[in-house]
């Protein structure tokens, strides 16, 4: 039997994890097994570079659990997007990307493939499973959910997405101290989250509770609200600017400093929309999705503010980077443990599909049909839990 793993899109904090979870399930579950990886994902596919998981890497697997980024490598190939696979190298003029990767499957003997991506990732490998399947060609794929996003139907938690939180907290609280540095400064946290909020609110929650363990020295400058959040903003709850400008100036005014979490697809629509009427080309990437970082959201935002906020000094930090790249936390290994296990066990039933906390099966752990599957899932800012924050901070 032979398997295969694949990574593919941004990384996460579970990537090298994921990988190692299901090496270790393969060692109980078939440890005769031939395991390979496809360098640098749908792009090794393509061009039929794999490597293959000596026994050194099956044996020392706690060595991934501690690692962030990909083991196998990583890239943002979209199989149906011909046009772009063919600009890249990948394939010639007139071949069809998802027939080449499903024929470099069928040559390299592949019985199972493992994916782990965001909905992109896994409905791609969905379709190479489908197209083979026509061929008479029996593959397995089972993918696993990772997107630091938490964006996808109908998982309630994508692998990774803890340990990005986290970790963007812990980026904050050294950001922050910067507010000492200068009079009536704005900082603004730019975190990622294209169309869902999830990962900015979540940080923000990670923030707040860190800072409400530590002590503070008010009879000098170390006072707990100039380090405290004073707004969140996130694709799913409209800005109202002018209300917000006049708060915060309210609160500039009163402790000389301003610290503004910002979900990178917050008025996104809006700032593109003002380039494009501007002449500007907004970049996309083969997936269609706007470039962010040619469009600066948390620039954009700062400009805005700073002038209605008399900012002396403003400072846009992201986080995306150093959060994305990290290795999991105790709560995310946990959880890509137990999805690694039950991935092998499924995938050699013969069962392929996505394994998730099912939304719609009370949050349980279980193999999901691919589809279901989707991106695009949206926050839900009416949990307790944000609105409690909200409150906290005075936005509500």
């Amino acid at each position: 039997m032979k398997i295969a793993f694949l990574t593919s899109g941004g990384i996460a904090p579970c990537l090298s994890a994921s990988i190692g979870a299901l090496i270790d399930a393969y060692n109980v579950l078939s440890p005769k097994a031939e395991l390979i990886g496809y360098l640098h994902g749908y792009k090794g596919l393509l061009l039929g570079n794999s490597i293959d998981i000596p026994e050194k890497v099956k044996k020392n697997t706690e060595i991934l659990y501690n690692f962030g980024g990909s083991p196998i490598g990583n890239s943002r190939v979209k199989l149906t997007n011909i046009n772009s696979c063919i600009k890249a190298g990948y394939v010639k003029e007139g071949e069809v990307p998802l027939e080449i990767a499903a024929n470099q499957l069928v040559k390299d003997g592949v019985d199972i493939l493992h994916t782990i991506g965001g909905d992109d990732t896994n409905t791609m490998a969905a379709q190479l499973s489908f197209y083979l399947k026509e061929k008479n060609y029996d593959l397995t794929v089972v993918g696993l959910p990772k997107t630091v996003d938490n964006d996808v139907y109908p998982i309630s938690q994508t692998l990774g997405a803890w340990t990005a939180a986290e970790q963007g907290a812990i980026f904050f609280e050294n950001i922050a101290n910067e507010n000492t540095t200068s009079h009536r400064q704005l900082i603004i946290h730019e975190v990622m989250g294209r169309h869902c909020g999830w990962l900015t609110a979540y940080t923000a929650k990670e923030y707040h509770e860190r800072l409400n363990k530590k002590q503070f020295l008010s009879e000098i400058l170390i006072e707990k609200n100039r380090w405290d959040i004073d707004a969140i903003y996130i694709p799913e709850i409209e800005i109202d600017f002018n209300a917000e400008c006049s708060r915060l100036k309210k609160l500039m005014d009163e402790k000389d400093s301003i610290n503004i979490f910002l979900s990178e697809g917050a008025g996104t629509d809006t700032i593109v929309s003002e380039m494009e009427s501007n002449g500007e080309t907004v970049t996309r990437d083969a997936f269609g999705h706007v470039a962010l970082d040619t469009i600066n959201p948390g620039q954009w935002f700062a400009k805005q503010f700073a002038k209605q906020l008399n900012a002396d000094k403003t400072l846009v930090q992201k986080s995306g980077y150093f959060a994305r790249s990290a290795s999991p936390n105790k709560k995310d290994l946990d959880l890509i443990k137990l999805s690694g296990k039950l991935g092998a066990e499924t995938a050699l039933s013969g069962e392929s599909g996505v394994i998730g906390l099912d939304d719609d099966n009370n949050a349980l752990l279980s193999l999901i049909n691919f589809e279901r599957i989707k991106g695009g899932k949206p926050f839900d800012p009416t949990v307790g839990w944000f609105n409690k924050l909200l409150t906290d901070i005075g936005q509500k």
